[in-house]
């Protein structure tokens, strides 16, 4: 089926700004041969890409296409604009930024709410020293063996793909390929390669955490990322929706995905995840408290905003990377190396504004699933999720 010519330059432009910063584009599925078309071209011109964009969202009106898809699109050229724009060297507000980019607005989280949630995991960690010193001794004996976490990671995604193929059902031939690598500034990232297959990366820099594990195996394999990739390419791209062979970074796309991917285990699993984890590295021999882990994921729920907070100290009102670092160490109660790591992703001029896809991602996300009436319902709000092109909008308006 070909492409609306209005998709098909959507495409190329998307394509374009890969040249202009590698890894812009996220994933790629289309015709190869429009592919090779823009590498081959002259290296594009930033305003040019900001004036492309805004060209083809003044064209949405007459293509054609149906609401769903004009809306889709819409958000993204503006969100292609804006970047367009920002690689000009155009100086942009970090709010606006993100607003562009995401379609959502950011504002500075609730002290008091993080005060509360070192309260609480100061119940559940109780014992001598300060709440960091006892976060830091809680995590270091949380640590995978190195020896172990390829073990670890094929057992979550064994049991966690039963249970997705279960309820949402994949093609038979989908697969996921882990493999570990260093000198990133992530915890895990997902490559889908396109006909069911994706490779995830795990960073070795950072070490793993049995209590972290299992949601990172869900947010970047089952149900989260790998997942939505494949029903998509079998449903919306089947179905002739070229827009969707195409996933770039900062655009809504991304706020979409990282929400749903960081509600992936509370989804698939739902309460009692703590539990079903310690019985499956009981199996491997390793000892974890579940329940205990659940806890203390509830609490730290209530930091969600830090990182954010973070962003927008570090961007937005110009602090130094010293004081944002030991932001991120007061209310995130990280070591010094990990406040360092996550400067480093808030600091790259691709990745500064993506932290928002996360904090604003969860919430708008995992409100929407929360007006469900029940179980059942929540389900399939999470299924519409994997396979229909919402946008942050369409969300809001319930």
């Amino acid at each position: 089926m070909e492409a609306h010519p209005l998709v098909t330059e959507y495409l190329r432009l998307g394509l374009a700004f890969d040249r202009l910063e590698d890894g812009f584009v996220d994933a790629y599925t289309g015709d190869p041969a429009l592919r090779r078309e823009v590498e081959n071209a002259p290296a594009p011109e930033p305003r040019q890409l900001a004036r492309r964009a805004a060209e083809l969202r003044g064209g949405l009106a007459d293509a054609g296409l149906t609401a769903e898809r004009t809306e889709f699109l819409d958000v993204h050229l503006r969100a292609l604009e804006c970047s367009g724009r920002k690689f000009a060297g155009d100086d942009i507000g970090f709010v606006d930024e993100v607003r562009a980019y995401f379609d959502v607005h950011i504002a500075p989280g609730d002290v008091e709410e993080y005060r509360d949630a070192h309260r609480q995991l100061d119940e559940v960690l109780a014992g001598e020293g300060t709440l960091a010193e006892r976060m830091a001794a809680h995590r270091k004996a949380d640590e995978i063996p190195p020896e172990r976490l390829a073990d670890c990671v094929e057992a979550f995604s064994s049991a966690l793909r039963e249970l997705v193929r279960v309820r949402y059902p994949l093609p038979d031939h989908e697969h996921v390929t882990y493999e570990v690598v260093g000198d990133k500034p992530w915890s895990g990232f997902n490559y889908y390669l396109g006909n069911y297959h994706s490779r995830v990366a795990i960073n070795s820099d950072l070490k793993q955490h049995m209590a972290h594990l299992p949601s990172l195996i869900a947010h970047e394999s089952y149900p989260g990322h790998h997942t939505e990739h494949c029903r998509k390419e079998a449903g919306l791209v089947a179905a002739g929706q070229a827009e969707q062979t195409l996933f770039l970074v900062n655009t809504p796309q991304c706020l979409m995905a990282e929400g749903l991917a960081d509600l992936a285990l509370r989804s698939i699993v739902g309460p009692g995840w703590g539990k079903w984890a310690q019985e499956i590295y009981a199996d491997l021999g390793l000892r974890f408290d579940g329940e205990r882990a659940e806890r203390l994921s509830t609490a730290s729920a209530k930091l969600l905003s830090v990182r954010q907070d973070a962003a927008l100290l570090l961007h937005d009102r110009r602090r130094s990377a010293d004081e944002v670092a030991e932001f991120l160490q007061t209310w995130n109660l990280v070591t010094p190396e990990r406040a360092r790591q996550s400067l480093r992703f808030l600091s790259s001029p691709l990745w500064r504004a993506y932290i928002s896809t996360y904090v604003e991602g969860y919430r708008l996300l995992g409100g929407w699933l929360d007006q469900a009436a029940d179980a059942d319902e929540r389900a399939d709000r999470f299924r519409r999720l994997l396979d229909e092109p919402l946008t942050p909008g369409a969300l809001r308006r319930g």
